[in-house]
């Protein structure tokens, strides 16, 4: 892990794309900027374990064979042309 100081109105730039900024440091808690493209999904860490394990219970869940599921929901199965 790479531990750096920084102080108020300071900031660490990730990726050349992530920026997080120190916006206020008070009562032992730290608030943070972060600046990031659209596409980079940003979380609290309890918040993204929670999205972890519900994507891996939902995994567990799926059924194998989708074909099946697929014939449950009577979507037609696409032709293969010549």
């Amino acid at each position: 892990m790479l531990i750096l100081t920084r102080k108020i109105g300071e900031a660490i730039t990730i990726d050349s794309r992530i920026r997080v900024q120190i916006l206020e440091v008070k009562g032992g808690h730290v608030k943070l900027g972060v600046d990031a493209p659209v596409e980079i999904a940003v979380h609290r860490e309890e918040i993204y374990k929670r999205i972890l394990e519900e994507n891996r219970r939902a995994a567990q869940e799926a059924p194998e064979d989708l074909t099946a599921a697929a014939d449950l929901m009577g979507r037609a199965r696409p032709s293969v042309k010549p």
